[in-house]
């Protein structure tokens, strides 16, 4: 049955948001294994940091090549089934990762990474537009905070768990493989690689548990062209071209997913720049997590009943660059402390992005989230960047050159640009 969200009641939403919140949980649970990743693939499969950074490199770059393919899908398939069919492509991609991991053969561990991020892709383009259509557009970063909260639970959790159960004592191992001759070097690797076979085959039996679930839950089908139609003449248009505002957003999601994997993934790298242990820099992806839940129940608190979520966006931007000149001004701990901080600031980007760059598209909803989940794509071009940079220059230099303009365009966004075109 098609429902307009806007007409319904929020206590008739309660269950599907819910079951929205589930696969909130499994985005963050899966996308903030990648940060802990980075360390493992450059000690498992012995390659260069730069290689390493592959890793998170070929998830985010996957929404790039399948976020347009996905919303072709999504109006066949409609947007539950859309969901249902990204939860199984993630339980193959986990399949592949895990098995080519355990055989030490780096580019099929990178393709499972991939694959698992084409399901996310799909998935994204379809749960983003729902929850934000689910009720009213002005209340959609309120519930895209519910979903935050869910998403970075569970990346708090991620790290934690794969840092205690599949890398455990890194720091030894990483020495003890230093003074090892080739035979035992190798030994002492596949041993270690081999310990994700079995979380992630778990894992894949689980998504696909939960695809079937999907498919026989009481989620409505919501009908985009009647639940986000012509608050500014949606309807009447003929294309995205002339919605300049979802094209500035989706520039918008390219540096703001950026920046927040900078601070999520890349900060047991930044940490490491200080020679700080790596049985510690492993967990580092969980205090960002942590400040990041901590900013999703302030602006749930907030947002609309104190400020809009436009102004909202507006301060976090300016706070994020206050941060990242603090890490770069500090050192060691308290420069760590700086990046972790960040995800407090970065918290409310995406829920108020998101509804702001989708509004008033009506029936070229699903492509207008299409184009905004391939800005996702920023979270594989920034840190990578990161990775090449600090090579030749100074770390923090290069952390902060790249994160306070991608910050400043965010703040452009937040008072200008979410109105182009729509004033």
């Amino acid at each position: 049955m098609a429902v307009a969200a806007s007409a319904s009641k929020p206590a008739g939403n309660t269950g599907s948001i819910a079951i929205i919140g589930l696969l909130f949980f499994i985005f963050g649970f899966v996308t903030w294994l990648n940060g802990p990743l980075i360390s493992f693939a450059k000690l498992a499969f012995d390659v260069s940091e730069a290689l390493a950074f592959l890793i998170p490199s070929a998830f985010y770059i996957s929404y790039f090549c399948l976020a347009l393919p996905a919303s072709w899908v999504l109006r066949r398939t409609g947007m539950k089934k859309g969901m249902a069919l990204g939860l199984f492509v993630m339980a193959v991609g986990a399949v592949v990762f895990g098995h080519y991991t355990t055989l030490r053969v780096y580019p099929g561990a990178v393709a499972g990474v991939f694959a698992i991020g084409a399901g996310l892709a799909i998935l994204q383009t379809a749960a983003n537009p729902y929850i934000s259509i689910l009720g009213p557009i002005e209340s959609a970063a309120q519930r895209i905070a519910v979903m935050g909260i869910c998403n970075k639970t569970a990346g708090i959790l991620a790290p934690l768990l794969i840092g205690t159960f599949v890398m455990h004592g890194m720091g030894d191992l990483a020495a003890e493989v230093a003074g090892a001759d080739a035979a035992a070097r190798e030994t002492l690797l596949a041993e270690f690689a081999a310990r994700v076979h079995t979380p992630y085959m778990a894992m894949a039996g689980l998504l696909a548990l939960l695809a079937v679930g999907i498919v026989f839950s009481p989620l409505p089908e919501i009908r985009p062209e009647d639940a986000n139609a012509a608050a500014a003449g949606g309807s009447a248009r003929r294309g995205l071209l002339q919605f300049p505002h979802v094209w500035l957003g989706a520039l918008c999601i390219f540096v703001y997913v950026g920046v927040e994997v900078m601070a999520g993934d890349a900060i047991g790298i930044y940490g490491q720049g200080f020679d700080l242990p790596l049985d510690q820099t492993k967990f580092f992806t969980s205090f960002t997590l942590g400040a990041m839940l901590v900013g999703y129940l302030v602006g749930l608190v907030a947002i609309p009943r104190f400020i809009s979520q436009e102004r909202y966006l507006s301060l976090s931007a300016v706070l994020g660059v206050l941060l990242a000149l603090g890490a770069f001004l500090t050192h060691g701990y308290v420069s760590v402390g700086f990046i972790a901080a960040l995800g407090f600031a970065n918290a409310m980007m995406w829920p108020a992005i998101f509804p702001l760059a989708i509004r008033g598209l009506g029936r070229l909803t699903e492509t207008g989230s299409a184009l905004l989940v391939m800005g996702i794509a920023g979270g594989a071009v920034i840190p990578q960047l990161f990775a090449v940079l600090k090579q030749h220059y100074d770390f923090q230099l290069v952390f902060a050159a790249l994160v306070v303009p991608c910050y400043l365009y965010i703040l452009y966004y937040a008072r200008r640009g979410h109105r182009a075109g729509l004033d």
